[in-house]
């Protein structure tokens, strides 16, 4: 039996990869997919509580970087051409994976990054980059924010937070961002994750990590964008399978083991309507 399940284990990862490899062609991720994997050349440090390795996840989190800092590099083009730095903070940063790919892409980056986990802090600056410790709810208060910041970027985070519209309400209104960059998983129903709890018999650790809280839909994500005092100048969907081949049935083995992709917007200060809000 165990070998059996092995057998379809194998085969559903071997598919799964040809689905992202499809996808990636489909959506023309493929030069800067390939610029990334020169650039680092092994993710085996992306993140604290897991190892990237074997094929499936190096093509996953490859493909998924690229469609992240393809969007980043549109917001870079949107900002002042005359400037001679661009101040850059990565928000949740894991690693200093995505700093790395955009210091060697754009010569002109001054960049930070930011995380609450002390051993993501620690590898980073171990890489010779900029980095330190805070929730992201109180990058505010920290001694070493630059308020003067050109772009923030946030990949997979606001899910995690147990408060994103407080997050987000703040950065708008204590920063001097100029663009904001954020990366979401794709659901197309919203809902309270917290896996973790489904699976407990009695408490039990749980690392933020790979916790999340708040998985909504890309037209919800919208509403809160605008409520916390931000406008989307550009958004982008990115699906982990091809449309247009017979691939695609695998958007619903996607749906069961993972998401269907990742959405992406680009934001601009704008309180139009948050500042209507009447709160008590």
């Amino acid at each position: 039996m165990k070998y059996i399940k092995d057998k379809l284990k194998n085969l559903l990862f071997r598919l799964l990869t040809i689905s992202l490899r499809s996808a990636v062609k489909e959506q023309k991720l493929q030069d800067i997919n390939l610029k990334l994997k020169k650039i680092v050349p092994s993710l085996k440090d992306q993140y604290s509580s897991f190892v990237i390795e074997g094929d499936y996840l190096n093509t996953k989190v490859y493909a998924q970087h690229a469609f992240q800092v393809q969007l980043t590099l549109e917001a870079i083009n949107l900002l002042d051409k005359n400037q001679l730095k661009s101040v850059l903070v990565d928000i949740g940063d894991s690693s200093g994976t995505h700093i790395t790919y955009l210091e060697s892409l754009v010569n002109n980056i001054d960049a930070l990054s930011v995380n609450s986990d002390p051993l993501a802090v620690k590898k980073i600056k171990e890489k010779g980059l900029n980095a330190f410790q805070s929730r992201a709810e109180n990058l505010h208060l920290h001694e070493d924010f630059n308020k003067e910041i050109d772009i923030m970027i946030s990949f997979e985070m606001l899910e995690h937070l147990k408060n994103p519209i407080e997050f987000l309400e703040v950065m708008a209104k204590e920063s001097q961002c100029n663009k904001f960059v954020i990366t979401v998983p794709l659901v197309k129903k919203s809902r309270v994750a917290l896996d973790k709890l489904d699976n407990m018999s009695g408490p039990q650790a749980f690392n933020p990590e790979v916790t999340h809280i708040f998985e909504l839909s890309p037209k919800h994500w919208d509403k809160l964008f605008k409520f916390s005092g931000w406008k989307i100048v550009h958004k982008q969907e990115y699906y982990q399978y091809p449309k247009l081949n017979p691939f695609r049935f695998s958007k619903f083995l996607w749906k069961k083991f993972d998401f269907e992709g990742f959405y992406g917007v680009v934001l601009e200060k704008d309180d139009t309507y948050s500042s209507q809000y009447q709160d008590y």
